[in-house]
């Protein structure tokens, strides 16, 4: 018997206890909803990429949607002072954001012709419309109200979005944990409105030059800056392989859902969700 064959029958007599009988039990296919999984790529024109488009997007919702999770939970930890929990939900987001961004190279093997052989048949339909990525941004701190008006025509979604829009994000309940802390946070910030996208704040800049300039003193508070660092950091380089993406595949066109591409992604390059960690990198 050579080593091949010997190696064949010892993995077998290893295995013998698989499960093989599932008529009275679940099966991974079934806990994990794979019929109704695999059968989700219904496209509109039969062209071979679309099946790639349809796979990088539904794919980027999955992991929304764990992100999402996490930061909720994340949010929930801080406001009851308990940051090492908060540590590992946001670390995990990161990581998550990471998989996202990877996504666009593989979209990116998509050619200009091979994507206008089937763009007309999407219609108004458009990642921009996407509600989780809105959600994020609410959780983040970023809310622009005019976007609600997209989802109207769901009033469950509509319902659902508009009290994500009306609760405090990630940033706020940072801002409170700094207060508790004992740092003194304007009033005004920690009364604010939070519906309106936040703006930076003298008050809460200097509580983190101090956490910054004082690590051993305010280390829970320095990781939990770190880890915000992390997350905005990755968003934006999501953002930037966004739009090079779109770049690539279709230039400056207007996008499906009638925004304005590249254009528009290239502005939110610009926006900041925890902007005071951003300026104090300059001041310490």
């Amino acid at each position: 018997m050579n080593n091949y064959t010997n190696g064949q029958n010892i993995a077998a007599a290893s295995e013998k206890n698989i499960r093989t009988d599932f008529k009275e039990s679940m099966t991974y296919g079934e806990y994990l909803h794979l019929d109704q999984l695999l059968s989700a790529q219904d496209g509109v024109s039969g062209h071979h990429d679309e099946t790639l488009f349809i796979i990088i997007h539904q794919v980027s919702e999955l992991w929304m949607k764990l992100i999402l999770h996490e930061l909720n939970a994340a949010i929930k930890h801080i406001n009851e002072d308990e940051l090492q929990p908060a540590f590992k939900e946001l670390a995990r987001v990161s990581k998550i954001q990471s998989q996202i961004i990877q996504g666009w190279d593989v979209l990116a093997t998509m050619t200009p012709a091979e994507y206008m052989e089937f763009r007309n048949d999407l219609g108004n339909s458009s990642g921009f419309q996407s509600y989780q990525y809105r959600m994020i941004e609410f959780a983040l701190g970023y809310k622009t109200k005019h976007v609600l008006k997209i989802y109207e025509k769901d009033e469950t979604l509509h319902k659902e979005l508009l009290e994500a829009f009306q609760k405090p994000g990630l940033y706020d309940a940072t801002i409170q944990k700094l207060h508790r802390s004992g740092f003194a946070i304007d009033a005004k910030v920690l009364n604010r409105d939070i519906s309106t996208v936040y703006e930076s704040n003298e008050s809460v800049r200097e509580a983190w030059k101090t956490v910054y300039r004082d690590v051993e003193t305010h280390w829970e508070l320095y990781q939990l800056a770190e880890k915000l660092m992390d997350i905005e950091d990755w968003l934006q380089q999501w953002r930037f392989r966004h739009m090079k993406t779109v770049e690539r595949i279709i230039g400056f066109k207007q996008g499906t859902g009638g925004f304005s591409g590249v254009h528009y992604l290239k502005r939110v390059l610009e926006q900041y969700f925890f902007p005071e960690l951003w300026e104090i990198r300059t001041d310490i």
